[in-house]
Formats: structure tokens, sequence, C-alpha cells
């Protein structure tokens, strides 16, 4: 499904240049970051854990969440704990989902970061598009499995999408790519099933009188080892160029994570991210969607195959 019509914003939040600075005290709140080892994901965690929240780190690779764990707890004030979490394998996120509810019963913000971009066609241990299985399906489930702790401390799910949805298409008859494979595609296509997926999960909560929201937020171009360790040729060769003349700092992609997860001025069902240059980067405010992103029928079907494809039926 392509997006042939303008891109909008989902509503006005009432500010144009939010900053870190206007977080409030987090002292004892909790907020898991996937792939919070480096990039959006540790600087989030920078911004939240400064103001005393106390951040989990659940990364595919222990030993690189122990030591950003331990770059963290240099400039943080609050706790910092690692899970080991890979999101290309299924039982991974199960026994990572199990862990967290023991430890934290509630969790003030999930924060969906940890992401790949523009692989070679590769598949998960459970034989998903790489890609997709990733980005989407291993947050999806994650989210399932721990939104009764987000609910219990009235928390945020975040999930974090990116201005490449703008131009991509939803194959809800292709989602493994498996009738057309190209490494772009299928990004954009990950991405713009985060953002449909966090809206869609928003309605769900409000509908069910549950107290967790969701929330949808992206980094613009950011300089971070995304653009470095997954695309591969062309791509890798033209990031090398562009990321030092366009790309803005790891600390101030994240910011609209921050403001997401834990700012006061976010609002249930927003989307938030920079707003110069076409998204790249600039100050934070309301971000503009793609309009098939506003498409219920379309949030439906992808949430309902989802729920098939990680054999998981969420409880509203």
């Amino acid at each position: 499904m392509a997006n042939k019509e303008r891109s909008k914003t989902l509503m006005d939040s009432g500010f144009t240049n939010w900053t870190a600075d206007q977080l409030p005290d987090l002292r004892g709140k909790v907020y898991v970051i996937t792939g919070g080892n480096s990039g959006i994901g540790f600087d989030a965690a920078k911004h939240l854990g400064k103001v005393g929240g106390d951040i989990v780190l659940a990364c595919r690779s222990d030993k690189k969440a122990q030591e950003a764990a331990g770059r963290l707890r240099t400039h943080v004030r609050g706790q910092v704990d690692t899970i080991q979490l890979d999101l290309s394998d299924l039982s991974s996120v199960r026994k990572a989902a199990e862990e967290i509810r023991v430890k934290y019963p509630e969790i003030d913000a999930l924060i969906n970061n940890a992401g790949i971009m523009q692989t070679p066609e590769l598949q998960t241990a459970d034989g998903f598009e790489m890609q997709f299985g990733t980005n989407h399906l291993g947050h999806f489930l994650l989210s399932g499995l721990l939104i009764d702790t987000v609910d219990a401390a009235a928390g945020r799910v975040v999930t974090l999408s990116s201005i490449a949805h703008l131009t991509a298409k939803i194959r809800l008859d292709d989602l493994m790519g498996r009738k057309k494979y190209t490494p772009t595609d299928a990004y954009f296509q990950s991405k713009g099933a985060n953002l449909l997926f966090a809206l869609e999960l928003d309605r769900r909560l409000l509908a069910s009188g549950r107290k967790a929201i969701s929330i949808g937020c992206h980094p613009g171009c950011t300089n971070t080892n995304l653009q470095s360790t997954g695309p591969t040729g062309f791509f890798n060769a033209l990031y090398k160029i562009t990321n030092p003349l366009l790309a803005q700092s790891a600390p101030d992609g994240a910011l609209p994570t921050a403001l997401a997860a834990a700012g006061t001025q976010a609002k249930r069902g927003g989307y938030y991210g920079p707003t110069s240059l076409g998204g790249m980067r600039g100050p934070v405010g309301d971000a503009k969607v793609a309009s098939y992103i506003l498409d219920a029928d379309t949030a439906k079907r992808l949430w309902d195959q989802s729920e098939k494809l990680v054999g998981h039926q969420w409880a509203f």
C-alpha cells in the first residue's frame, strides 16, 4: 500500500523545541531500552538517567551491554541494569520478557529502540525476513509480554520509527519480501510497521481503559553505527560521506525518545521528531506521518498478522 497523499502531523502538542532540560525528576522510575548499548538508545538512557531514572539496557550482546552500563554509570544518577535480548529470536524475546517481569513488575517506559537497517536478505531464527522480524515482530512480542507491567506503572510504550516510513509500502500480502526483496524496501516497511503498531496500540489501550499509553517517535538523520553495521556496498560507502555532512549527533537524535518516554509535554498517540530539513534534524516537536499510517484497516490487518506470526494474542 503506497503513500499517495501528503504527510501531516497527528496533532498540535503545543511545543516546537523540546529539550532534555525539560525532563522532570525521574527518581524511582524504570526505563527498559532495547538496543541501549549504543547510538540513540545509549544517549536516550543518558538523558533519562541524568535526572534519576533507573535504566535497563536490553541488548543482544551481553558483553556490549555490560560495557555500556559501565560507561553509563559515570553519567547518571539512577541505577543501571542489563538484560540479554535478541529480537531476532522469539525464544530470546520470551526469556528476556520473563526476566524483566520478575525483576521489574512496574515499568514506566518500554522503549522499543533497537533496530537494523538495509541488511542483505537474511532470516531470523524463526524464519522471518530479518529487518521486519527484528524491528517490528520482536518488539511487537516483547511489548505484548510486558504490557501489564507498563500498565501497572501507568507507563508508556515508546516505539521508534523513521522518516523512512514516509515513502514505505506495507506489503500485507508479502511482509517477508519473498516475492521481491530489496534491503531498502524491507527497512522502510519495517519502520512503517513500527509506527502503525505504535498508534494502533494506543487506540487499543484507550478503548480497553488501560492506564498505559503508546507514543511513537523518530530520531531524524542521526550519526550512529546503524548506518555502518547493516548496509553493504554502495549504501555503506554513501553513509560514510553523508553522515558527517548531514547527520546530527546521537544526543540530539535521542531527544525525541527521551520526550516520548518521560516528557510531560508528550501526548498519548503522538509522534515526535526533528522538524527541520524534512525531519532530518532540528527542533523537536510533532512529526509528520504518511497517509497510510492513518488507515485503520491497514493497522488492524498488520496487527492480526503480527499476532499470528509471533504466536501471541494480546489481552486487553
